[in-house]
């Protein structure tokens, strides 16, 4: 059964040393950020007599706050060069007391414990210490805050009571809070919540240093594997829906740290996801490239000496599919090209960067988002990462291509040198498109693209159709899979579509069907002896 809730009657509280009634915040922080200004109406708003410690203090002082230093609140001086200054049991008590405990509350009166009501501290930066170039270990261990994320969690077990704030974005809601006192209760309780995944991230950032720092050092946790996978990211931005309108959706981490939005919509769960696709796919080209995807799928790539020869040859792969699709490119998008590909509808475009004129162009549609690639194009991270039942699934992003020099050619017939070029740069496509996977290319140019197929040679009959479609011939055309060709019927179809040559990692129990084949119909045909699955 539920205790019922205990509070001092008015005659007890009177008895109460005046330390133990005064309606007390502890104000602590790195992030100095509108602390003044919080701070302020916290006193002469709210009634709150301010603690706090070394340079907040100081500040709070200056801005001519009434504030206590903690050193005098508990009587003991700060030690240790600061490494011992909060953890006290006036600090801590006053936090943890229930105020519907009469033992908590006459252990508070007893050794004259003031109850603190709200608390504000936010961490010494370690994340950012640590990612400095060439910190040093004890630099390191120094910024590890161990007074912080007690008060953190004092508070926040006690929250039933205690407000505690750890994000400066949260004074707002902090101070109309306390103009409708109506509203603490579920405030209190959602702070305390943000405090646990802001100590849980912090501690995960401090494992993950001194795994690598071990002088025997965990090697699967440096592969980015250890024993406890840990996975806590801010929210970013809360989506209208995810994939299909009745599915909720937000996004979490640092996507917006990476591109800049200069107009359009609001960007969609599913434009995530393609400007994902995007970035990763335009990042294995160095030359001027265009590439345009619809659902994650690549469905035209063309290199040339310039964009708009690119954009010319990459739409010509198929001028139906890139309808409210996804363009991408690695240089400046000028206003030529912009008036080009304002004439179709599209969700997204990325660049580097847009110059003015191309601005005003795409300006007039208010809808369409445009966005930067603040570090260039082919941004990076180091894993994957899925969820499946119970769990999830984590592996290394794929960013190996192979090395050419590597690859065998395994027909009688040797790859002419423009063969040889086509091939790595269907290579680099191919990589990218879902599996089963089939890319048709000729130069530095896509000519037709079959994905996501149950058998592979269904993916070549819709590249060869596509290709079709745009009245693009296949006669000398190279056939990319991503896979191994299980069988030769999947090659003969590209033989009898056109194709003089073929990449693909080999492997199959019948590559010497499969390579008697491609030499019955004089094809060149090279092994890479990597395989670039994409379920």
């Amino acid at each position: 059964m539920r205790e019922k809730r205990l509070a001092p009657s008015r005659s007890e509280a009177q008895t109460f040393p005046f330390s133990t009634m005064q309606k007390l915040a502890l104000l602590s922080v790195s992030d100095k950020r509108g602390l003044v200004e919080f701070a302020t109406a916290l006193v002469k708003t709210h009634g709150f007599t301010l603690l706090s410690t070394g340079g907040t203090a100081k500040l709070l002082a200056e801005k001519g706050l009434p504030v206590t230093e903690v050193s005098q609140h508990t009587g003991f001086p700060e030690m240790m060069e600061g490494r011992v200054k909060t953890l006290h049991p006036k600090i801590h008590g006053g936090l943890l007391c229930r105020r519907d405990k009469a033992d908590h509350l006459a252990a508070a009166k007893e050794h004259g414990i003031g109850l603190i009501d709200l608390v504000v501290v936010n961490l010494y930066p370690f994340e950012q210490t640590v990612a400095k170039k060439d910190v040093h270990f004890e630099e390191a261990i120094e910024n590890i805050d161990i007074g912080g994320p007690s008060m953190l969690r004092s508070a926040a077990k006690n929250h039933d009571a205690v407000a505690v704030v750890c994000d400066p974005d949260d004074y707002n809601s902090v101070l109309e809070a306390y103009a409708e006192p109506a509203k603490l209760p579920a405030l209190r309780r959602k702070l305390a919540l943000k405090v646990f995944q802001r100590t849980a991230s912090y501690d995960a950032a401090i494992a993950r240093y001194l795994e690598t720092q071990a002088d025997e050092p965990d090697l699967e946790a440096l592969s980015g594997y250890p024993k406890q996978f840990s996975l806590s990211l801010p929210k970013a931005q809360s989506l209208r829906y995810g994939e299909n309108p009745h599915q909720k959706a937000a996004l979490y981490g640092s996507f917006h740290e990476h591109f800049s939005q200069l107009q359009g919509k609001e960007l969609s769960y599913n434009n995530i996801l393609d400007i994902t696709s995007a970035t990763y796919l335009i990042g294995e080209f160095e030359k001027p490239t265009v590439c345009i995807l619809k659902h994650t799928n690549p469905c035209g790539v063309a290199s040339a000496d310039t964009l708009e020869e690119a954009w010319e040859k990459a739409f010509a792969t198929d001028r139906q599919a890139p309808f409210g699709g996804i363009i991408i490119v690695n240089r400046t998008l000028e206003a030529a090209l912009a008036k080009t590909i304002s004439e179709i509808f599209t969700e997204v475009i990325i660049a580097p960067r847009f110059s003015d004129e191309a601005l005003a162009i795409f300006g007039k549609k208010k809808n369409l988002r445009l966005m930067i690639a603040k570090e260039g194009v082919g941004a990076d991270s180091l894993l994957d990462v899925r969820s499946v039942v119970g769990g999830l699934l984590v592996q290394d992003r794929n960013k190996i291509l192979g090395n050419p020099a590597d690859f065998k050619v395994v027909t009688k017939r040797q790859p002419t040198p423009e063969e040889w070029a086509t091939m790595m740069f269907g290579w680099r496509v191919c990589k990218h498109v879902k599996s089963n996977a089939i890319v048709y290319c000729r130069g530095e140019q896509t000519l037709g693209v079959g994905a996501g197929q149950m058998a592979r040679v269904d993916s070549s009959r819709i590249a060869v159709w596509k290709a079709g479609e745009a009245k693009l011939d296949l006669k000398g055309s190279v056939v990319v899979s991503e896979a191994l060709f299980p069988f030769a019927d999947g090659l003969i179809a590209a033989a009898e579509a056109g194709a003089t040559a073929a990449i693909q990692p080999g492997g199959s129990v019948r590559d010497d069907e499969v390579i008697a084949a491609a030499d019955a119909r004089g094809m060149a045909m090279v092994f890479t002896g990597i395989r670039h699955f994409k379920h």
